[in-house]
């Protein structure tokens, strides 16, 4: 890439069930991160409907649509019409029964630059997201690897989703195949019987282990989190709060951007795009790295 900065954005906001009101509430945020002079923008985990996985629902399937499709080709008429480089997210239905939760990266043209599907898909209490998703291929049609950065015209996008955001392995399989961002759309918030004191370790957890991975890959991180209290549909639980603090951080981990836990809105940052390479030749992580050494990381467990 050339050494001239680069204008991100990420967008936090709620979300609800009328898909065209979610979608027209991303586009006028977006519109606003562009206004500001964002060349890239990212939208959070599933912005399109409210977080649907809190209970398992045979019906929720009908809001799955294929790519392209009604939402992409809204989102391709953005990115075109404002020429931007722009992240989205869309519940797939790649055929009958395989169902993704999908990252589409599209160009400045409109064009889809290329896709992602979750890799790892959580079952835990108001996250019963393995009742709807496949985990995306661990190796593409094409021979291309699952983890593969996604090219486009401001560079190599490393795109993930949410709960991969808790693996090194999928961070520094991006690194590695020359990803120059690490992308992370999400939806994660808590449960409302929580603690303050379990709550604030949660959230704390969820910061640090991403500027981790930045720091270990030598990589800046974009994360955009929805906000505001979800219901459960079910009424097995009091809903879930999305805890927002979207945050942008730089190649060693500091934050150049973060948001707050309550508000919608736009985080911007300008990243200098040489600094990886002059970070690595300081930190040289990659250099130094024992992969004679490190076969059992393919075992489940090391018993």
């Amino acid at each position: 890439m050339s050494t001239s900065t680069l204008n991100l954005a990420a967008i936090q906001q709620t979300c609800n069930n009328d898909k065209d009101a979610s979608l027209t509430k991303s586009e006028s945020l977006v519109r606003h991160a562009v206004a500001e002079g964002a060349q890239l923008v990212v939208l959070q985990e599933l912005h399109a409907t409210s977080y649907f996985c809190q209970s398992e629902d045979t019906e929720i399937f009908e809001l799955a649509e294929p790519i392209p499709g009604p939402t992409s080709e809204r989102l391709s008429n953005l990115a075109k019409e404002l020429g931007i480089v722009l992240v989205g997210s869309i519940f797939e239905r790649r055929m009958n029964g395989v169902y993704h939760n999908t990252a589409v990266v599209f160009e400045k043209d409109g064009s889809i630059a290329g896709l992602y599907r979750k890799m790892h898909i959580p079952d835990d209490p108001g996250f019963y997201e393995k009742f709807y998703f496949t985990p995306g291929d661990a190796e593409f049609n094409d021979g291309r690897s699952g983890f593969t950065p996604i090219q486009t015209s401001v560079g190599k996008l490393g795109v993930l989703v949410c709960w991969d955001q808790w693996y090194p392995e999928a961070a520094r399989l991006m690194a590695l195949a020359g990803a120059e961002i690490l992308i992370y759309p999400t939806a994660i918030g808590w449960d409302t019987n929580d603690s303050p004191e379990e709550q604030a370790r949660q959230l704390d957890a969820w910061i640090t282990v991403q500027r981790g991975h930045a720091v270990a890959n030598n990589l800046p991180v974009v994360a955009p989190n929805r906000v505001g209290l979800e219901s459960d549909p079910s009424g097995h639980s009091q809903g879930i709060r999305f805890w927002g603090n979207s945050f942008i951080c730089g190649p060693q981990g500091e934050f150049l951007a973060r948001a707050d836990d309550s508000n919608e809105g736009v985080i911007k940052a300008s990243l200098d795009r040489s600094r990886t390479e002059s970070v690595r030749r300081i930190w040289p992580y990659l250099r130094d790295r024992r992969i004679d050494a490190y076969q059992d990381l393919l075992k489940r467990v090391r018993d």
